[in-house]
């Protein structure tokens, strides 16, 4: 076989199809061609299987896998299994999860593990760094996977690739020591902290006495001040954020954002210093998550929580507050652009008063009207989350090459509905979604372009890929089955879609 790759030695790719001619039908990952001390890697695919091609085998002991005559040389065929991505990041550095820092970043959502690719692909040349390996625990718990898993698949991505440029991984909304934990072990760098249970959102409902009564029942200890003290030094501030908007909260409204956020800052400051004190070598940067709260965070709101993690010494990356408006999974914005536009500049001015951390943008997915407001603003830096996204990329992939069982997982879907709802914020209307029995198959992609459809086929995702159910033990399987055997049409929609996605920022 003849091999172009630019940049690449003569005699490495003279090596590499003499290899090849020795290995049978295969199909060569060209980028992913890798000479290390006058060792070659590189990946290639039999039938819908990838392997890792070590050579010499003799030379590469740490990695495992079936011993292949290549002429004179005898090369190693490795599974892509948790041994072999483990022996790849000791490897090769470029392999491994970075620090991302204040920087624009993308969080690519794999939850089938077969993205990474197309994702790489799609970044290139947008001035966003990728998070690749980026799962909360619900994802994890719901499809079954493992946090090892989501991370190797991220590293044999950018081996594939040959992307070198660095590439983040986020533990999403992380609860607990132990969710950290679990983060860490795996190779994680960037850590959401999700402090949801810890939010008051009843709090505007308090009366004054009890209002106060919960203000001096907050762990002032840990805050590290009186109440005395905070009202003081909060309420004889004078802030202005450089766009002129003055932070001048009253005595009820900082009362109710202390009850409201308390806990959540100590709850913070104690997930940042688990980390620094049980992990002090690991690279890590903190994400804080306000945003799955009742009501939009106010302006002081945001000012309060961040001042204060910045006064207690709790460095973050970035925050994610719950903007004006819907942000539902798998559908556009709804809500007044305007005001988006407005409150994210003033949001962006009180990030620049604590160290100029990223603005996240959760259920970033689809929101292509907010994109073009942010592009549009050319200020800060931004962090955006997909997820479901790429999941339903997939699914548009499988209506076209296995149009019957896109229709078995749209029944499913629709049947799971109401159970599979709970822990979303959406408005999709089962009567608006039309039977899949009674759809031709070259209709079947239009389901992806319906917004009812999209919520129903977002939130089923863990029934679906979990095979927690009898119906659908084997829906994963083959869904990945057709993926693999349609790689290019896959990876085809998710470039075309992420495109879309990221363009706006331009």
């Amino acid at each position: 076989m003849s091999i172009e790759k630019h940049g690449t030695d003569q005699q490495v790719v003279s090596d590499v199809e003499n290899i090849m001619d020795h290995l049978g039908d295969s199909k060569l990952y060209v980028n992913s061609i890798h000479e290390d001390n006058d060792d070659l890697f590189f990946m290639i695919k039999e039938g819908i299987t990838k392997y890792l091609i070590v050579v010499p085998a003799e030379n590469n002991t740490a990695f495992n896998g079936e011993e292949v005559k290549a002429g004179d040389k005898l090369a190693l065929k490795c599974p892509l299994d948790h041994s072999n991505a483990e022996a790849l990041r000791d490897r090769f550095e470029f392999a491994k999860a970075v620090l991302i820092g204040k920087n624009d970043s993308y969080g690519f959502g794999d939850r089938l593990g077969n993205a990474g690719p197309a994702h790489l692909r799609s970044v290139k040349g947008t001035g966003f760094k990728p998070i690749l390996a980026q799962q909360s625990i619900r994802e994890l718990e719901r499809t079954n996977r493992t946090a090892d898993e989501v991370m190797d698949a991220a590293s044999f991505s950018v081996f594939q690739e040959g992307y070198h440029d660095g590439f983040g991984a986020d533990g999403d909304h992380l609860k607990t020591p132990a969710d950290i934990d679990r983060m860490v072990k795996a190779g994680y760098t960037m850590f959401t902290i999700d402090p949801s249970a810890y939010v008051v959102n009843e709090v505007t409902d308090l009366t004054e006495e009890e209002l106060h009564a919960r203000v001096d029942d907050l762990p002032w200890d840990e805050l590290k001040e009186t109440k005395g003290e905070l009202l003081n030094r909060i309420l004889n501030s004078n802030v202005q954020l450089r766009t002129g908007y003055k932070i001048k909260p009253t005595e009820a409204e900082l009362l109710q954002g202390m009850v409201k956020y308390g806990r959540v800052i100590t709850h913070t400051k104690m997930m940042a210093e688990y980390i620094s004190s049980t992990y002090p070598d690991h690279p890590s940067e903190l994400e804080l998550s306000v945003d799955e709260t009742e009501e939009p965070t106010t302006l002081f709101e945001h000012f309060l929580v961040a001042s204060e993690l910045y006064r207690l010494g709790v460095e973050l990356t970035s925050l994610a507050p719950r903007f004006c408006g819907d942000f539902e999974k798998g559908i556009d914005f709804k809500g007044d652009l305007d005001q988006f536009k407005s409150e994210y500049e003033q949001h962006l001015a009180i990030a620049d008063m604590f160290g100029g951390y990223k603005l996240s943008i959760h259920s970033g997915s689809d929101k292509f009207t907010v994109y073009k407001v942010i592009g549009s603003l050319n200020l800060g830096a931004v962090h955006v989350k997909t997820a479901g996204t790429s999941y339903l990329e997939a699914l548009r992939a499988l209506s076209v090459c296995n149009p019957e069982l896109f229709r078995k997982i749209m029944s499913f879907s629709i049947k799971r509905f109401n159970d599979d709802k709970k822990t979303y914020h959406i408005s999709a209307d089962l009567s608006k979604i039309e039977d899949p029995a009674s759809v031709s198959d070259e209709k079947l992609p239009d389901y992806l372009d319906d917004n009812h459809a999209r919520q129903v086929l977002h939130v089923a995702f863990g029934s679906v890929l979990s095979g927690s159910l009898p119906e659908a033990k084997d829906f994963k399987k083959e869904l990945m089955t057709s993926l693999e055997e349609n790689e290019e049409l896959y990876e085809g929609f998710l470039l075309r879609h992420f495109e879309k996605h990221l363009s706006p920022f331009a």
